[in-house]
């Protein structure tokens, strides 16, 4: 009934529209998208910023390889350790150990089942910061 007042008033489009238009905000800003909550008798709706810009990343002592995959990994969803060999111009092994340094500083996870060149790595979800 408040949200049908507000909507005669002219305050609001129509109902539930703004959650869309708070979504669509954030992808345009690349940031996640809000998380919507019920809390204390009432709706919380948390904004998150992207801890994965160059300057944290530089913050976090990780090479530049490391961060032009992050990179990488933030547009594209994903990278294999073959990807980022051929991305960074670098050696299997270098590979390898880079990117079990970004797994044990947990910034990345390591998808499915596969192992070695064929595994799948994304960003670790707890790394976006509220």
């Amino acid at each position: 009934m408040i949200a049908d007042v507000f909507f005669k008033a002219g305050y609001i489009d129509a109902w539930g529209h703004g959650t869309i238009k708070m979504i669509d905000e954030c992808r345009k800003a690349k940031l996640p998208e809000p998380i919507y909550e019920k809390a204390f008798g009432g709706m919380q709706i948390t904004f998150r910023k992207d801890v994965y810009t160059e300057d944290n990343l530089l913050r976090m002592e990780l090479n530049s390889r490391q961060i032009k995959a992050i990179l990488f990994i933030k547009e594209y969803g994903s990278i294999s350790n073959s990807k980022y060999q051929s991305l960074t111009t670098c050696s299997r092994n270098t590979a390898t150990n880079d990117l079990r340094e970004l797994l044990e500083k947990k910034i990345l996870f390591q998808a499915g089942s596969g192992i070695g060149a064929g595994s799948e790595y994304i960003l670790a979800k707890k790394m976006i910061a509220q």
